[in-house]
């Protein structure tokens, strides 16, 4: 049983999933709602954990080939045969279920989100595009931009100026947390014949994207922690993280190397999880 939960924990890609399951808490706490209960709470959380957990399994399925030609994802459960296709797809089907069922209960409107978010990283980014073109990293941000906007609906009921702007910022985020991580393991794409932009457009013009996408991102964070109303104590937070995520992205340029793309990796992931507690931090303490 042990050893099995370790595998299904795998299968969910655990990080990632908890970064974006941040996200969406991000986006509910960020309503301040005067009705929010324990049990609304928990049941955001359960249900957004499991339907990107789902989303993610579903995506290990479809992936399970290419994932077996690269050296950092051999070793997943369904390349490394750990699992069966068919338990992986009574999994994520579960949890995909469970979890939209129990969205829907809670409100129609953030399941229909939840459930958009699903089929763009599934059906549009992962099964139509991220084989024949780069620009599926587009779709991808997309989708990861619908837990924080889930969250912020679900707080307030209905989709507003300030979910979107969270939302935007998630989506420009991702391609330069994804697009230095392409460039890290830029032989790995190559090998399992993944189009990306560094392959199509050059490490140079990626590294520029990334700078500009970094700016993006904190703008559109900067805009909708302005629009919350929070104090200028968490807004000089907020500027103060940008410049150092933008302050690693223009080394990457000036200095270009495998170390520094990494390190803008790390630094962007870190930068988003910091923004994203000023914003509940602020929320809750406005």
């Amino acid at each position: 049983m042990k050893i099995k939960f370790g595998i299904y924990w795998q299968l969910i890609k655990s990080l990632q999933t908890l970064l974006l399951l941040l996200t969406g808490i991000t986006g509910f706490i960020s309503a301040r709602c005067p009705y929010i209960s324990w049990e609304l709470t928990l049941g955001m959380i359960i249900s957004l954990f499991l339907v990107i957990s789902g989303t993610t399994v579903y995506n290990m399925i479809w992936d399970r080939d290419i994932d077996a030609k690269m050296q950092r994802t051999k070793h997943r459960p369904l390349p490394a045969k750990k699992i069966s296709v068919k338990e992986a797809v009574i999994f994520g089907t579960v949890l995909n279920v469970v979890g939209l069922s129990l969205a829907y209960y809670l409100s129609p409107l953030y399941a229909l989100i939840i459930f958009a978010g699903l089929f763009i990283d599934f059906i549009i980014y992962t099964i139509w595009l991220k084989r024949t073109s780069a620009w599926s990293i587009l779709w991808g941000g997309i989708s990861g931009g619908m837990p924080i906007l889930a969250g912020r609906v679900l707080g307030v009921g209905e989709i507003d100026l300030i979910g979107i702007l969270l939302a935007v910022s998630i989506i420009f985020w991702i391609p330069t947390h994804i697009m230095t991580f392409n460039m890290h393991h830029f032989k790995d794409y190559n090998y399992a014949q993944i189009p990306t932009f560094a392959s199509k457009y050059g490490f140079k013009n990626v590294r520029l994207i990334i700078a500009l996408s970094t700016i993006s991102s904190a703008f559109a964070f900067a805009l909708g922690a302005f629009a919350l109303g929070l104090s200028w104590s968490f807004l000089r937070v907020l500027v103060l993280l940008a410049i150092i995520a933008f302050g690693f992205a223009m080394y990457s340029i000036l200095k270009p190397s495998d170390k520094s793309n990494f390190q803008v990796f790390k630094v962007a992931s870190l930068y988003m999880v910091f923004a994203l507690l000023v914003i509940i931090l602020g929320s809750i303490f406005y």
